[in-house]
């Protein structure tokens, strides 16, 4: 460990922390480039899921109150995605996770571009269960498959009219629960060394910090705010997930 690898943990922690705590999902998107210039990428895929499962703990406790009242909305996202994860392991084993990851960040490219630029964002107001079901199924498959869980359900609930909290209650619950699943996979492999440790414990009050800066100011943005940052978000993920895949 030197000075160099502790700031590159600290900023890319700081980062992640941010835009967690600003759009309640985002942490690898904004922290994964800084650890990735000075660590493996095991190492850097597991601190991320552990720093986005506390981080994000601080963002489901904003939506609480909107958790309770929507539980049976959540659970038909996350019921299905975590039966979702198993199978996306599975089809890891066949699928080149690379391939699958460009695919993805294909989708939301066309769907962040198309969005970014029409002054009126769409306002599909029906229940619809069951795709909430689908879609939190496949979230949970490209959550097993390539570490992509909130891709779908991104994508899905900015096309709701939902108020900002009522949006974040699905999103960060079932983003945390896909990721402490994750967690506890890497956990199994053996993926958290006594040095991985150590760079977690340093990260961690950095990525507090950040996430209750971004949480503030979550707070002062309105409903249609939010849903344009979720769709500008879309749109940057899959810049950054296609130019990362490229490179």
């Amino acid at each position: 460990m030197n000075a160099e690898i502790v700031a590159y943990i600290i900023a890319g922690a700081a980062a992640g922390g941010f835009i967690n705590g600003l759009a309640g999902f985002g942490t690898a998107l904004f922290a994964l480039g800084f650890f990735l210039t000075v660590l493996p990428p095991l190492q850097a895929v597991a601190m991320l899921v552990v720093l986005s499962v506390i981080t994000g703990l601080q963002g489901v406790w904003v939506v609480r109150h909107a958790i309770g009242q929507n539980k049976r909305r959540l659970a038909r996202f996350l019921v299905p995605g975590l039966a979702g994860i198993p199978l996306g392991v599975l089809i890891l084993s066949v699928i080149d996770a690379g391939t699958l990851k460009a695919v993805v960040a294909a989708m939301l490219l066309v769907y962040g571009g198309y969005f970014s630029f029409r002054a009126r964002l769409p306002r599909f107001e029906r229940p619809t269960p069951l795709w909430d079901m689908l879609v939190g199924f496949l979230g949970g498959v490209l959550g097993g498959a390539a570490s992509l869980s909130g891709a779908l359900p991104m994508m899905w609930c900015t096309l709701r009219p939902w108020p900002k909290h009522e949006t974040r209650a699905v999103l960060q619950p079932f983003n945390v629960v896909v990721l402490a699943v994750t967690t506890a996979l890497l956990a199994f492999k053996g993926a958290y060394t006594r040095e991985t440790l150590i760079y977690i414990a340093i990260a961690i009050p950095s990525s507090l910090a950040a996430a209750q800066i971004g949480i503030a100011v979550f707070k002062r943005l309105p409903d249609a705010a939010f849903r344009r940052l979720l769709i500008v978000m879309t749109l940057v993920s899959g810049v950054v997930l296609l130019a990362r895949e490229m490179l």
